[in-house]
């Protein structure tokens, strides 16, 4: 992808003639006075400014002052006037990489240009070998000792040192794809950018593609200026696209060309661009049989499955039970002020017998809610919910008392009960059923005429 050079200056003649001597090389932003600069310093975040010392509206040493208050950190060429050096001198304290006094010649400008976006290249590399460092171990965030998760680890590891430029990570909810996505992004060699993440369910399918793709400025009603996509931001590092197979057909095709091609266009756009991340898409879904239904492209579904990696649901590694239980544990127990003790073995085997649906996110969850509404010592088993004791008999007794209701009514049920597992307390009740204390009073005070005229609650 070209790098961008804004030039802002009010002279006219100089914007032109600079930006024909640039733009073979790089993409070219222009901006007649100060605001009109910042303005596009904010919007475009481009690598490097030149920057006259003299505008109209707003100063050049304003503009950089503005700039990098707002975090602005590209290059920034100050172009100032013969005798202008106390400009200069405070231009290089705020951060400007050099200046040029006018009138100058064209190839010195040129020399100035490589030197700067070569010493924002170093200092990027620098900072992003710092970040990686720092988080060295790709599997930091795991806690996993079954042999199921050392071979997840063991294939993480060969596709980090690969140049696989796609893989699909497969597994139930809850069971750790997104983890196992960071994994690779870790241990992924030469990676210069960030693993940018978004799940494909969670936004409409038109917005998606704005968010995925980027768009020109006026490519819409609402696009005011143009806007780089998730695409562009995970260059050099890892695009994690997840829940897939909620994506719509017609996105399924927009993103086929581009692990095809490794090229990609703005909405709104005519300039083709490259694909420099790594694309890791992750499902709950069996794909194949969605597209035996039609529901998923089948050319997407075998591009993205060159490289498969399957995460195990947590009952088939009921060795990993114990240290996940533990981990939660010590982790709420700091959050939270507690101080209890690790799981006991009674409480253990119950654990372990358990299925596990909602996977590593149900007993984080299940935790969470023990460490906040018991204040014990010990995880004990009179703590953990009758689904976990007896997950047959509860299954049993529910489709024994089944009976079609109004979804009011079930919600009701659930808010009283959780109410009388909390002792009333409904600030802890509102807390575990993920509400403010105030819609709990709401739904309360809308359920009492219900309640009243003998509703079956």
């Amino acid at each position: 992808m070209s790098q961008s050079i804004l030039i802002v200056d009010d002279e006219q003649t100089l914007r032109w003639s600079l930006g024909e001597a640039l733009r073979d090389g790089f993409a070219v932003l222009e901006a007649e006075d100060g605001p009109a600069g910042l303005r596009l310093i904010q919007e475009e975040e481009p690598d490097l400014v030149l920057l006259d010392g003299r505008l109209p509206g707003l100063a050049g040493i304003e503009v950089l002052e503005q700039a990098r208050r707002g975090g602005f950190e590209g290059q920034v060429v100050m172009m100032t006037a013969y005798g202008e050096l106390e400009t200069a001198v405070r231009a290089m304290k705020l951060g400007a990489y050099d200046f040029i006094t006018k009138p100058f010649q064209l190839e010195k400008m040129r020399k100035i240009i490589e030197n700067a976006l070569e010493s924002r290249r170093l200092a990027t590399a620098e900072r992003r070998w710092a970040e990686a460092q720092a988080q060295s171990d790709p599997f930091t965030d795991f806690v996993g000792e079954s042999p199921r998760m050392k071979e997840v680890f063991a294939k993480v590891l060969k596709i980090g040192a690969s140049q696989a430029a796609t893989v699909l990570i497969q597994g139930e909810s809850g069971a750790g794809k997104e983890l196992v996505a960071r994994a690779i992004h870790r241990a992924t060699r030469g990676a210069t950018g960030p693993v940018v993440e978004i799940n494909c369910a969670a936004i409409p399918e038109t917005l998606l593609e704005s968010e995925l793709f980027g768009h020109e400025k006026g490519a819409f009603t609402d696009a005011k200026s143009r806007k780089k996509g998730l695409i562009e931001a995970a260059e050099g590092g890892t695009l994690f696209l997840d829940e897939i197979g909620e994506m719509g057909l017609q996105l399924q095709t927009r993103l086929l060309r581009v692990l095809e091609n490794r090229t990609f266009r703005r909405v709104g756009g005519i300039q083709d661009l490259q694909v420099k991340a790594r694309i890791v898409a992750a499902t709950n879904k069996n794909l194949l049989r969605e597209a035996e239904c039609g529901n998923f492209r089948p050319d997407l579904y075998y591009r993205l499955s060159v490289i498969v990696l399957d995460v195990p649901a947590l009952r088939e590694r009921i060795e990993d039970i114990e240290p996940l239980t533990n981990f939660f544990i010590q982790r709420f127990n700091r959050e939270l002020g507690c101080s209890v003790a690790p799981v006991g073995p009674e409480a253990l085997a119950i654990l372990q017998r358990y299925r596990w649906p909602g996977n590593i996110r149900e007993l984080k969850n299940l935790v969470e809610r023990i460490l906040l509404l018991e204040g014990a010592e010990e995880l004990r088993v009179e703590h953990l919910p009758r689904a976990v004791r007896e997950p047959g008999e509860e299954a049993d007794r529910v489709e024994d008392v089944y009976r079609p209701e109004p979804i009011a009514a079930v919600e009701l049920r659930h808010i009283l009960r959780t109410l009388e597992y909390t002792g009333g307390n409904k600030s802890q009740a509102a807390r575990v059923l993920g509400i403010s204390r105030q819609t709990l009073r709401e739904k309360l005070k809308q359920a009492a005429p219900a309640r009243a005229v003998g509703v079956a609650v």
